[in-house]
């Protein structure tokens, strides 16, 4: 593959089109505080809630399905500007809800803006950081989704704490951010594709990348599925968990933990980049692990705030540390005309359990205790984290090399880069 045309290679430019990630993950989980709010005025199940959640899962994962060919294709923008404009009218839609149908409809919306933003926005932002720092770029898209989704909660957690109508500023906010960004994705200097060497694929083809990189991209999913599992729930369910099975109702709590969680996701990969990707990928299941058997205990040993609050920051930490290592060995180990299609499936790998863990929840908290639905969600992440911890630390040790070559050196920026260099590049 050779690129059409070149493009400038400035960091600046990384950071504007990771604002259009950043936007978008504002408007996916703004809506977070005011689930209970519009159960309570509208009158819905919390089967029907997770409904509204899974039709965003719905418009994410049918994107993801052909976004990333389309962009490795196409160019980005072909993606990531319709990814915006429906962003602009999911924003509009939250902002004049009557009912839940709104609600299903804009959350349709927003997964396919969602679905733009983690293949097209994600690999614009790596693509537009220079090559010698695209560790750097991939952290910036890292950062960019996690930073977003906890400055949504905590802005409509705040507004529904002090004003009394906040759908309203929430989303007229949000609207006018999805707006400004559209007009950055447009200005963005990306090249318009890729030029195929060999034979084209089908564009509705499942999504995949090339054979030798394939274990790599399963090593990622490994450690960030369990993760985003994890804070799926807290956004979705949670709630529900501190009015019910807490008996801590409030907006509010509900937005500062779902900020703190995705704060913690973000502060946590600068704080832990010197280290290597394996250690990131096993330090992401472990904190997975330990968040199930902390939000347990909040629902039944000790049902407290203050527990359900760590077991959200320790889910922030998994989904912050697998996101990490798994951008970081596509961003260096898959090659730029690939890399929206490895975003795209890294994420199909992630979501489908994101979506179906807490919605089969949602639904089995109609038929037995709540405290037992969530030990049996809890419990299912727990058994996923474990296996993933185990297989990825046993099947990376394996590959590791003694030595690297001065050349795959000095591609790394940093020495913790030139110790991934030592990570085995997939054989077929």
């Amino acid at each position: 593959m050779a690129k059409t045309s070149a493009g400038p290679k400035e960091l600046g430019w990384s950071l504007a089109a990771a604002s259009t990630v950043t936007a978008v993950f504002v408007l996916s989980n703004a809506p977070t505080p005011l689930y209970t709010r519009w159960q309570t005025e509208w009158e819905f199940s919390s089967g029907t809630l997770t409904i509204v959640f899974g039709a965003y899962m719905v418009g994410l994962i049918g994107t993801l399905l052909v976004a990333g060919k389309l962009a490795d294709r196409y160019g980005r923008k072909i993606v990531l500007v319709p990814g915006l404009i429906a962003a602009v009218t999911a924003a509009g839609l939250f902002l004049s809800a009557t009912d839940v149908m709104w609600l299903l409809a804009a959350r349709l919306l927003a997964g396919a803006a969602v679905g733009a933003a983690v293949t097209a926005g994600m690999s614009a932002t790596i693509d537009l950081a220079p090559d010698h720092r695209r560790r750097t770029g991939s952290m910036i898209a890292s950062a960019a989704m996690v930073f977003g989704a906890g400055l949504g909660p905590l802005l409509s957690g705040a507004l529904s704490q002090l004003i009394d109508t906040p759908q309203s500023w929430i989303f007229g906010i949000v609207l006018t951010v999805t707006v400004l960004t559209l007009v950055v994705a447009i200005r963005l200097p990306l090249h318009r594709g890729f030029v195929a060497d060999g034979p084209v694929e089908r564009l509705w083809s499942w999504p995949s990348v090339p054979r030798p990189n394939r274990r790599e991209l399963v090593w990622g999913a490994a450690a960030f599925a369990p993760g985003i599992t994890s804070t799926s729930f807290f956004l979705s369910l949670g709630p529900s968990v501190l009015a019910t099975g807490i008996n801590a109702p409030s907006p509010l709590l509900a937005g500062a933990a779902a900020c703190a969680m995705f704060l913690v996701a973000t502060g946590i990969q600068f704080a832990l980049a010197h280290l290597r990707t394996r250690t990131h990928l096993a330090l992401s299941s472990s904190a997975a692990f330990v968040s199930m058997v902390t939000l347990t205990a909040s629902v039944t040993i000790s049902p407290t705030p203050a527990l359900f609050v760590i077991a959200a920051l320790l889910a922030g930490a998994a989904q912050g540390l697998g996101q990490l290592a798994a951008l970081t060995l596509i961003g260096t180990r898959i090659p730029s005309n690939h890399r929206a299609e490895a975003n795209a499936t890294l994420n199909i790998a992630g979501y489908v359990p994101a979506a179906l863990l807490p919605v089969g929840t949602g639904y089995l908290i109609q038929f037995i205790p709540f405290g037992a639905a969530v030990i049996t969600f809890a419990a299912a992440v727990m058994a996923f984290s474990l296996a993933a911890l185990i297989t990825v630390r046993i099947s990376t040790a394996e590959h590791v090399r003694p030595s690297t070559s001065d050349e795959q050196v000095i591609r790394c920026e940093t020495d913790a880069a030139a110790e991934d260099a030592l990570l085995v590049r997939a054989q077929t």
